[in-house]
């Protein structure tokens, strides 16, 4: 919804950690709504799941595409969800 404040929440999340070799250089990490959002006006959509025909093809390409337009609107940050897990994802 427009205009909505994300509630404060804690997200447990994949991150990139050079210091961890090989193929999945990733920790788990605890981030808060505020370590995403605070102070910021962002676009949050969603996948309905990885390597689908349509998200793969169209929506978030478009987001991609449009990057420039919704940062000229105000818009500070573009995030995308899913509802695979991290290790699809990050496939």
């Amino acid at each position: 919804m427009i205009g909505r404040r994300v509630p404060n929440v804690t997200f447990h999340t994949r991150v990139r950690d050079e210091s961890i070799e090989g193929p999945n250089p990733f920790r788990w990490a605890d981030k808060t709504s505020d370590d995403y959002f605070k102070g910021k006006r962002v676009v949050v959509f969603s996948l309905p799941g990885a390597f689908t025909p349509t998200c793969s093809t169209y929506q978030l390409p478009d987001f991609e595409k449009l990057y420039d337009d919704f940062k000229a609107k105000g818009i500070d940050e573009i995030y995308c969800i899913s509802v695979n897990d991290a290790f699809v994802m990050n496939a």
